[in-house]
């Protein structure tokens, strides 16, 4: 399974909807030729609106284009739109190619940077938790019909390749205790160790995710370097977490090289 932190990150890299042509449209029998000359344009698909709800397999969490099946609500909704915005466009004011760089790094970036105020979480919070922004853009021919909308949506790691059932409202809720907790980073064993995997707080659990580092460096900094820089701060997050300032104990998780390189700046303090 994918670094939860990186889950976000690792859509940019499939967002290349590909396109391809039809060998017979070269040559056309004269009836197919009369129906494409009367036939009307496409008419553009639904906009997605703010709230709506689907219930999202691990794979098309992780696909380009949107999934369009709606759920209500209350029937145990795996994903929930919280914004949608406009594609951007070129100098002559028409909307880019959904498959372009541009867009795809504009819905990368605009979906993650409004997920923390959605939820009313700080960034840390949200480093710290099991829950993520995921975005889908049209197909090419949703585009060609004037589809120019992007799709965040937000969602919450569950066990394996699953995700959790969100509540009927998400939007600030990290304000409620009982939602952080079960949105909350935990595991069942030390990282490093075969028993660590990563949980919900509000499920059983041995270690909690108590803070974060950011470390600095355009390339990947190698582990120990990465190691040094979290060692002292993680310590003194533990230290702060401890009942007893003279029992303390703690571990830190790093990112992995293939966590930098889908964006991931920060390694984890854990504590039991």
């Amino acid at each position: 399974m994918r670094s939860l932190a990186a889950l976000a990150t690792v859509l940019l890299l499939v967002l290349t909807g590909c396109s391809g042509g039809d060998d017979d449209s070269s040559a056309p029998s004269p009836s197919a030729s009369t129906a494409s000359e009367t036939a009307e344009p496409p008419k553009p698909p639904r906009r997605p609106q703010v709230g709506d709800c689907y219930r999202l397999s691990f794979d098309e969490a992780l696909a380009p284009t949107a999934p369009t099946k709606r759920v209500r609500c209350g029937r145990k909704p795996t994903a929930i739109t919280f914004h949608v915005g406009k594609v951007e466009r070129n100098r002559a004011g028409r909307p880019r190619p959904v498959d372009s760089v541009r867009v795809q790094r504009q819905v990368a970036r605009a979906c993650p940077e409004r997920l923390a105020g959605f939820l009313g979480a700080t960034p840390e919070q949200l480093r710290r938790s099991l829950v993520r922004a995921i975005w889908f853009t049209p197909t090419l021919e949703q585009a060609d019909a004037g589809a120019d909308w992007f799709r965040c949506d937000v969602v919450a790691a569950g066990p394996g390749r699953t995700f959790m059932v969100l509540p009927r409202k998400m939007a600030g809720a990290f304000g409620d205790d009982g939602l952080r907790e079960k949105f909350s980073l935990c595991a069942t064993g030390e990282p490093g160790t075969k028993s660590f995997t990563r949980v919900t707080c509000s499920a059983p659990h041995a270690w909690r995710a108590v803070s974060t580092v950011d470390i600095a460096g355009d390339g990947y900094p190698g582990k120990d370097a990465i190691a040094a820089a979290m060692d002292d701060p993680c310590s003194d997050a533990a230290t702060d977490a401890a009942s007893n300032p003279l029992d303390v104990r703690w571990s830190q998780e790093g990112p992995t090289r293939a966590q930098w390189r889908a964006g991931q700046r920060y390694g984890i303090c854990w504590v039991p």
